[in-house]
């Protein structure tokens, strides 16, 4: 038995802004990676891929105001396509501040932290593509709760340590930094709460 309808075109783009936040946070982890003379670079891309997820989310209104009979509640497409949107808007922000911030060296936590927001988004973007192809869903949900979780535990850890060094200008910058990278996981988090709130009822 077939849980939500296919033909929707919704389905579609919450799959492709998934796919964009998972592209923007791949872009961001690799940057870090190599190096603080690729963060420039990134950022601009980052900005491209956050105007492709801004024209999608404009697409999605567009059209639930054109739609009478909608596949989920209208309130709920509106609420996951905007928690969609924010988890690349954070992810823009961590961008700039690292080019902007001119961070280097740039300090272990934060390629880690990137790390956990890639895996968050590749299990996001599994997740989307489940909904998208009618398949179980929660499992990845459930995987982003756990990234969550361990980002959290990075946070602390990372801020706690920040705050034994002595330069105050670089621990502002780089709190500040942090506080975004853990934004961004708990966005992804926050859009999986509504997945799930979705799926329980509409099951």
């Amino acid at each position: 038995m077939r849980l939500l309808p296919r033909e929707e075109k919704f389905f579609d783009q919450f799959e492709a802004q998934a796919a964009l936040i998972l592209k923007a946070s791949s872009v961001l982890a690799e940057a870090c990676h190599k190096g603080p003379e690729r963060l420039a670079a990134a950022a601009v891309r980052v900005d491209e891929i956050e105007r492709e997820g801004d024209v999608i989310v404009r697409e999605i209104f567009t059209r639930l105001n054109q739609t009478f009979i909608t596949p989920l509640d209208p309130e709920d497409i509106h609420q996951l396509a905007s928690c969609l949107d924010d988890c690349i808007d954070i992810i823009e922000d961590v961008a700039h501040c690292l080019d902007a911030y001119e961070i280097a060296p740039i300090p272990e936590p934060i390629p880690a932290f990137c790390d956990l927001l890639e895996s968050c988004a590749k299990s996001l973007a599994l997740a989307f593509a489940a909904l998208s192809n009618d398949k179980p869903v929660l499992q990845f949900c459930h995987q982003v709760d756990v990234l969550e979780d361990q980002a959290d535990t990075v946070h602390r850890k990372a801020v706690a340590e920040l705050f034994k060094t002595g330069d105050a200008i670089r621990v502002m910058k780089l709190k500040e930094i942090l506080d975004l990278l853990e934004a961004a996981t708990d966005a992804c988090a926050d859009v999986c709460d509504v997945l799930q709130t979705v799926m329980i009822k509409n099951g």
